[in-house]
C-alpha cells in the first residue's frame, strides 16, 4: 500500500465564475476536487512501481499536475501548483526492503570474510561436513563414507595447515 501526500492549489477561473455557481454550487472545492484528484492520483501510481515512486518522484509530480489541470479545466477550475508533499510504504513493503538491505549486508560481509581470510571457507567446509554427518547419522540406511567421498577434501585442509606452519 502506497499513501502519497498531495498539496494541490487551486482556484476558480474567474469569466467562468457565474457558470461554476450554477453547476457547482459555492462549495465547487468539496465536491468536484477530491473526486478528479483520488482518480488522477490512482491512474498515475499504477504506472510507476515502487522504486519508480521513489526515484521518479518529480516525473510523477508533473504527470499528476498535467492529467489534473486538463480535469479540472472541465470544471472551469485552475491549478496554479500540485506537488506530492509525502510518500510512504505499507509495513509490508517496508519490512521488504529491510530484509533485502540486510541480505546485501550479509552477502557482503561474507564476500569480505572470503577474500580476507581464507580460513572462513575451511570453516565453512567443515561445518557442512558436520552437517552432512548429522544427516547420514539421522537416517535409518547405512552408508559408508570415507572424508573423501563428502567431496569436501578435508584431508587438503590438514595438509594446508601443516604447510602454514613449516
Amino acid at each position: 500500500m502506497v499513501r502519497i501526500g498531495l498539496r494541490v492549489l487551486t482556484r476558480p477561473m474567474p469569466e467562468r465564475l457565474p457558470t461554476m455557481y450554477r453547476t457547482l454550487g459555492e462549495n465547487y472545492n468539496e465536491r468536484v476536487l477530491p473526486s478528479i484528484i483520488h482518480e488522477t492520483l490512482k491512474a498515475v501510481v499504477a504506472q510507476y512501481n515502487a522504486s519508480q515512486l521513489i526515484t521518479q518522484r518529480e516525473a510523477v509530480s508533473r504527470e499528476i499536475r498535467k492529467i489534473l489541470t486538463e480535469r479540472a479545466k472541465n470544471f472551469n477550475i485552475a491549478l496554479d501548483d500540485v506537488s506530492i508533499t509525502s510518500l510512504s510504504f505499507g509495513k509490508e513493503f517496508t519490512h521488504a526492503i529491510e530484509a533485502k538491505q540486510g541480505e546485501a549486508k550479509s552477502a557482503e560481509l561474507i564476500g569480505n570474510a572470503i577474500a580476507n581470510n581464507p580460513a572462513f571457507v575451511a570453516l565453512r567446509q567443515i561445518e557442512a561436513a558436520r552437517e552432512i554427518a548429522h544427516t547420514i547419522a539421522a537416517s535409518n540406511n547405512k552408508v559408508f563414507l570415507d572424508s573423501g567421498d563428502l567431496l569436501l577434501g578435508l584431508q587438503s585442509l590438514k595438509m594446508l595447515n601443516n604447510n602454514n606452519k613449516k
